[in-house]
């Protein structure tokens, strides 16, 4: 099911005013996978850095995770391995994960050696060719970036940034122009490609992997105790392998009524357009996993009235979007929004508050909060940005959504004083205060679960069932266990739980938190 509300900050204006207020509209993916089944096959390429650094405790977590990847796929998706140091390989193709294939992924990870430096750059063109040069198609498809260094490739020459000429289009004939991000053009249409990053440790080049990541419309995750990776990989897998929806789109539309304008639009991190003098606009979401939510703030301006109205149209919206297993273009209705305009409203009336719309204000103004922070920071204002984090904090505190117990709002508070103690100094920022504000922003402004800290679990703002459950599971494996000799090899005919072979170097970790938020995430969807 697929859903689009509406919440609106004043519910009557005066007809003698021409006012602006703002309102959220909530697409809300209410799916649930009952049959895990019947989802759409994914095509994963994970991009492994196997340079030097890994060497030791680092890369057997990394082998470990990995098996835990190929044993939560099932025989209708594909994987492939590409591992980068000073130059990139492609260990397999993409290979279907039952039999053979299964079994050839798993000898690959065992096989991986470190070695020489870290070409990021030469990993990513690697995986990305892997997926242009497909000629079978999944619906889905993404890959997995993790590092733990500095790159030492032409990707970094400009201060950092994801340079345009690694910006690739792929088409569906495999040419290639430079114009756009990471995106694949199947025959059902404009697909976009996410990038999923992990910076491994607190060595890696965040402000590089982030942008790689935001290009491409995937996330930035900070592992920042290495034993997390297989935990913050199965958050990734299990949202990957819940996509319900492809290519959302919402389509906004000012009302009948002239001089009814949509001033502004914040969407996070999501591309949006304004058309038409403010007539139209329009929000590309990309691909929604089950039970996701995205909220879009849109400020209107409404025109003065000649005469009062007690339902005046302000707003149509309407979703269009991609169902992955059938391939088929759908839309919703059109929602409108309608509010009364009055001819007199009285000066003491109430004034209603909508914490719908406080609540997305505090998500939105913390992301924003959070990257005027770093943008500081890296300047070397650290007392600079520690203002502006508190300031936000004494915002967010006297808000009437925190102040009624709002969970996200509460959460957002919290996750503002953990930054300021991640900014004490300049060597605390530079080595677990950037990736750590880089991982939240990527997460705020995206409404997408990130690992970030050094616990698992404890930054499950947007995590959904699926991710929960596959985190749970990853969980249990290692504790199960930690008491088993290192280096077991995995067996093929196990459960994927076996196949993930773990590794003694964990101790088992408690799973409350997780759980907790499930039933959380149940209820209010």
């Amino acid at each position: 099911q697929k859903e689009t509300k509406l919440d609106q900050g004043n519910i009557t204006e005066s007809m003698q005013q021409s006012p602006s207020f703002t309102t959220v509209s909530s697409i809300v993916n209410s799916a649930v996978l009952s049959d895990p089944s019947c989802r759409a096959p994914v095509d994963l390429v994970t991009v492994l850095d196997v340079s030097g650094s890994m060497s030791g405790t680092k890369l057997a977590l990394v082998k470990r995770a990995m098996r835990f990847v190929i044993g939560s796929l099932s025989p209708t998706d594909r994987l492939s391995i590409v591992t980068f140091s000073s130059s990139a390989t492609r260990v397999i193709p993409l290979r279907r994960m039952a039999g053979e294939g299964k079994q050839a992924a798993l000898e690959a990870v065992n096989s991986l050696v470190c070695t020489g430096g870290t070409n990021i750059s030469g990993g990513l063109r690697k995986g990305e060719k892997v997926l242009q040069d497909r000629r079978h198609r999944n619906p889905v498809a993404s890959i997995m970036l993790l590092s733990d260094g500095q790159d030492t490739s032409t990707i970094n020459r400009r201060g950092h940034s994801f340079s345009p000429r690694h910006r690739t289009t792929i088409n569906f004939r495999g040419n290639t122009n430079n114009t756009g991000s990471v995106r694949t053009r199947t025959r059902y249409g404009h697909v976009q490609i996410p990038v999923h990053a992990f910076g491994f440790g607190i060595d890696h080049d965040a402000t590089t992997m982030h942008s790689i990541s935001e290009e491409s419309g995937g996330t930035f995750s900070f592992v920042q105790a290495e034993e997390l990776v297989q935990d913050a990989f199965a958050q990734c897998i299990g949202g990957l392998l819940s996509v319900v929806v492809q290519d959302v789109q919402l389509h906004v539309s000012a009302g009948s009524i002239e001089g009814v304008q949509l001033k502004s639009i914040d969407a996070g991190s999501y591309e949006n357009t304004i058309l038409d003098s403010g007539r139209q606009a329009l929000v590309k979401l990309g691909d929604m996993y089950a039970e996701e939510a995205r909220d879009v703030l849109f400020e209107l301006k409404l025109p003065s009235l000649q005469s009062a109205s007690l339902s005046m149209d302000t707003v149509s919206l309407q979703c269009t979007y991609t169902d992955p297993v059938s391939q088929q273009t759908a839309q919703t209705p059109p929602h409108i929004l309608s509010i009364s305009r009055p001819e007199h409203i009285e000066r003491d009336m109430v004034t209603t508050i909508s914490v719908e719309i406080e609540r997305q204000r505090n998500r939105l103004r913390t992301a924003h909060t959070i990257a005027e922070a770093r943008e500081m920071a890296d300047k070397g204002d650290i007392l600079g940005a520690q203002k502006i984090l508190q300031a936000a904090r004494l915002q967010l505190q006297n808000s009437t959504a925190l102040q009624g117990g709002d969970i996200l709002s509460t959460a957002l508070e919290a996750e503002l004083t953990e930054i300021q103690v991640r900014m004490a100094n300049r060597y605390m920022y530079e080595t677990c205060g950037r990736p750590y504000l880089l991982s939240a922003q990527s997460s705020h402004f995206r409404q997408r679960a990130t690992t970030r800290g050094t616990e698992s679990g404890s930054n499950v703002d947007y995590q959904t069932s699926s991710m929960a459950d596959m985190v749970l599971r990853s969980q249990k494996l290692t504790a199960s266990s930690s008491s088993t000799l290192a280096g077991r090899r995995p067996s093929l005919g196990g459960s994927a739980g076996e196949a993930a072979g773990a590794s003694p170097l964990l101790s088992p970790r408690s799973s409350s938190s997780t759980s907790s938020h499930v039933a959380d995430n149940t209820r209010r969807r």
